[in-house]
């Protein structure tokens, strides 16, 4: 059975394995990082229920429930999407978590000292694509308890031209690839807006616009990709500590959208 799930319409094209977004193409012309290529890994992934690096908060997160063991940007990526619908232009993955489960740590133990990562809530985390016309929809449903807290991005990777003369555009502001990447291993902040317009070279450019997260963080360490990520919460360069005091509350069922618009 194929892992990769294909959708289409006349002029645009996904491709999407076991849950991950690895493919968007207009007229036959990449959108998306791809894997193996230099820069990132993956083409995309999610972070929940914590965004950013835990060890300053030595692999904890404090809730109501116990504390967690989590390492940076979560455990749900350690989890495996299973595939619930697809047709020509539509596909629904979901993924299901039972309250403290131990889930192998993938990043130990040569990335970290924590063998085994878990949660102290259930949940249900569902990823639906949607393409129409130039535009790739993807919509994330979390259902837990009311009152479980979380934090949630979305981490996808672009495919850049390898000039560094791409630029972004948000509120009118410029900003460039060069300031990205001079941010280091931290991400870039890109505060209270759900809209942002990727300008590149030589491919249209893309408007990326979201609802609920209400943030994104912006980042790369070469010229070839870029990390356009919508989130709820922005932990880098913050002092803050991983505590539900620090996080979103959930509503029992919580939705967010992500779009990709070729212009």
């Amino acid at each position: 059975m194929n892992s990769v799930v294909y959708l289409k319409n006349d002029n645009c094209a996904v491709a999407i394995e076991k849950g991950e977004f690895i493919s968007f193409k207009k007229e036959g012309v990449e959108y998306i990082h791809q894997k193996g290529e230099k820069g990132w890994g993956n083409s995309d992934i999610e972070m929940f229920p914590v965004i950013g690096p835990t060890s300053k908060n030595k692999y904890t997160v404090h809730t109501k429930k116990g504390d967690a063991t989590q390492d940076q940007h979560g455990l749900l990526r350690e989890l495996e999407y299973i595939l619930v619908s697809s047709d020509e232009k539509a596909a629904h993955f979901i993924k299901k978590y039972q309250k403290n489960t131990k889930i192998h740590n993938s990043k130990f133990p040569k990335k970290s000292t924590e063998k085994d990562l878990s949660w102290p809530f259930d949940f249900t985390f569902e990823k639906k694509f949607l393409i129409e016309n130039n535009t790739l929809k993807i919509d994330f449903i979390i259902t837990s308890i009311k009152g479980m807290p979380y934090m949630l991005g979305y981490h996808p990777a672009f495919l850049l031209s390898n000039s560094g003369k791409e630029t972004l555009i948000v509120n009118g502001k410029k900003i460039t690839l060069s300031e990205i990447q001079d941010t280091g291993h931290n991400a870039y902040p890109v505060l209270n807006t759900e809209k942002i317009v990727l300008e590149n070279i030589n491919r249209n450019h893309l408007e990326i616009s979201t609802t609920g997260f209400n943030n994104f963080m912006l980042w790369t360490q070469v010229e070839n990709m870029l990390c356009i990520e919508p989130i709820t919460q922005y932990t880098s360069y913050t002092d803050q500590k991983f505590s539900e005091d620090n996080m979103r509350i959930s509503e029992g069922k919580n939705y967010f959208s992500f779009k990709i618009k070729i212009l």
